[in-house]
């Protein structure tokens, strides 16, 4: 699972949200400034450990019930700095919302969540070029009754609309024409299911392979087909990848450097499908690409 205000700009998944858009970026300015200069590839050799954010949200990145982080983002971060010579990697769980300020104040040394990369981050933090592409799809009741098979069709039905907090789905659904006011905001993809299933809204927006992992065992609800978003008339497809500080290209080149080694090799796919993750869902897109 992506950060700037909460109904501002969009994501995964995923934005700076409410309150904590406007301390974020109070942290940014700060973090940004706190920064050491110097080289952080050979300061976390020397550390041997290096310190990931990340947000709870399955598959990306989470502790599962053993009490053990795991999730396609920290999988991939454990082989990635392995062959950069970084043996250990030590979770830190925050708050989706909270991940760009914590990554620029030095709560962590990496952004390992699998977030969407976008302009406005992009502006706030480097991104390592990503490791999926990915749609959206939505949780409905069995058989779709309100036949929702995109942003469009529920202002035109009038749906009750959720997705969870932070979400790109945010943006995604306003710029179809939702009004932003009547977004229902939940926790995750797990209450938006529950909250599908009871009724007490329509329709719950996430990336299609959340959507598709949280509906598997539910008599209530099904996943919808994935689907690209509009916006400006142009068909939207996310890429998450891994955020660094501003100051801190080196080792964002030389984690681009394994990634890509990865994707070649089929590596990288081997990890991630043990998340959900499909070969439609690899990608060629870049950070550059995304960034624009």
């Amino acid at each position: 699972m992506a950060p700037h205000t909460r109904h501002a700009a969009i994501r995964r998944r995923t934005l700076l949200i409410g309150a904590g858009g406007a301390v974020g970026a109070a942290a940014v300015s700060a973090g940004c400034a706190r920064v050491p200069s110097g080289d952080s590839l050979a300061r976390l050799r020397s550390a041997g450990t290096v310190r990931l954010g990340i947000a709870g949200e399955v598959p990306y990145g989470y502790i599962d019930e053993q009490g053990e982080f795991t999730g396609e983002a920290p999988e991939l971060a454990k082989a990635v700095f392995k062959r950069l010579g970084i043996d250990r990697v030590q979770p830190v769980a925050t708050d989706f919302a909270s991940l760009i300020p914590g990554l620029n104040s030095q709560q962590f040394d990496v952004v390992s969540a699998g977030m969407y990369i976008n302009k406005e981050r992009c502006a706030q933090v480097l991104f390592s070029d990503p490791e999926y592409q990915m749609l959206d799809s939505f949780i409905v009741r069995k058989g779709n009754p309100l036949k929702l098979r995109g942003y469009e069709d529920v202002v035109r039905s009038k749906a009750r609309f959720a997705t969870g907090t932070g979400y790109a789905e945010i943006g995604y659904a306003v710029a179809a024409g939702y009004p932003e006011k009547d977004i229902v905001i939940l926790q995750d993809q797990v209450a938006g299911l529950n909250a599908v299933e009871s009724g007490r809204v329509d329709v719950f927006a996430g990336t299609a392979l959340t959507v598709r992992a949280v509906v598997r065992r539910s008599s209530r609800a099904e996943a919808t087909d994935a689907f690209a978003a509009v916006v400006d008339g142009k068909q939207k497809v996310d890429g998450g990848g891994f955020a660094f500080r501003p100051g801190d290209t080196e080792l964002r080149d030389a984690f681009n450097t394994e990634i890509h080694k990865m994707k070649k090799s089929g590596e990288l796919f081997r990890i991630l499908r043990r998340f959900g993750f499909t070969e439609s869902e690899m990608t060629t897109l870049t950070a550059k690409e995304l960034c624009r």
